[in-house]
């Protein structure tokens, strides 16, 4: 007989479908797909809320800024103003202290600071640069000042120096010895190309400066002064050019009256040229070694001659 001490208890259950315990274990296609939307929509709608929130705190935010801050008042405008006295005088004073060579006079020094100063701010131009140069720009402070000078090294020197300096070198082709020669062709030529209004860029007159930016004949100047280049030998280039320049430009830009000062004045090239050029009829003042002429421009200015006297000029020059 045999013992039941190692036999073994077996269930039997019966089996269900298929489907049906698939369908149990496991949610179908669709019940993840219903899941899905739910959440896809809970998402989009916290996203759009804050977003809403987010607008709205800043719409307010930029209600109350616009509120609260008071509006500013628009900048001033800008206008150039004179140089106070005492500013003015103590520009002098250390100018007349220097000891710099070639230096003007403090007479003349101060004649021509008196005149910048009575038309500053303004559109000065300067035919040479020596001790003086930084002296008359800033006493034209807010206006236009403009060196003149033959040697380029020079200009390109002080505009490094002094940034915002405006300078330009001009080849004269003149010299002292020549004078004579170069007033008789001017007096030949006065109707023509050596005429008295005329704009000097498209001029083939010996004496005047053609070389120059072409803007600067375009300007009204108010204030020039012939301070160079070069007189004081027969090979140096003279002030010839400068001051038949001068007088163009004075007559031919703007409606003037422009200043014209001459230093140097005792010199021959300088007094002989300002009596045929800038003319007696319109000397303000003699004062040291500085001659000071206003030069009516437009309508009042002679289109045919220099001055209203030639033969008072001629006298003159000869002089």
């Amino acid at each position: 007989m045999k013992s039941f001490a190692g036999a073994r208890l077996i269930l039997l259950q019966p089996s269900l479908p298929k489907t049906t315990a698939s369908a149990t274990l496991s949610p179908s296609p669709a019940y993840f797909s219903h899941h899905h939307r739910v959440w896809l929509v809970l998402l989009i709608s916290f996203f759009a809320f804050a977003s809403a929130l987010t607008l709205l705190s800043s719409s307010s935010g930029d209600s109350r800024q616009t509120t609260v801050t008071p509006l500013l008042p628009a900048p001033a405008a800008v206008t150039a103003a004179k140089l106070h006295p005492a500013l003015y005088e103590t520009l002098l004073h250390y100018a007349a202290q220097s000891t710099a060579n070639g230096r003007m006079p403090e007479s003349d020094l101060r004649a021509v600071a008196a005149v910048i100063r009575r038309r500053s701010p303004c559109n000065l131009l300067i035919f040479g640069l020596g001790p003086e140069s930084l002296l008359w720009r800033a006493l034209n402070h807010g206006g236009r000042t403009v060196f003149v000078d033959e040697n380029q090294y020079y200009i390109a020197h002080y505009e490094e120096r002094h940034p915002g300096l405006e300078g330009y070198d001009v080849a004269y082709t003149t010299k002292v010895s020549e004078l004579g020669e170069l007033l008789a062709a001017a007096r030949e030529h006065v109707g023509g190309e050596c005429r008295p209004v005329q704009n000097l860029l498209f001029s083939d007159c010996r004496l005047g400066i053609n070389d120059l930016p072409n803007h600067l004949y375009d300007v009204a100047w108010d204030v020039i002064l012939v301070d160079g280049p070069r007189g004081y030998s027969p090979a140096s280039p003279g002030r010839m050019s400068a001051i038949f320049t001068a007088a163009v430009l004075a007559r031919s830009s703007g409606l003037g009256p422009t200043d014209v000062l001459v230093h140097d004045y005792e010199r021959e090239v300088e007094r002989r040229c300002s009596a045929e050029f800038l003319c007696g009829e319109n000397l303000a003042d003699v004062d040291g070694q500085l001659a000071h002429f206003v030069i009516r421009g437009g309508a009042a200015a002679r289109k045919d001659e220099f001055c209203f006297n030639r033969t008072a000029a001629a006298a003159a020059s000869a002089l």
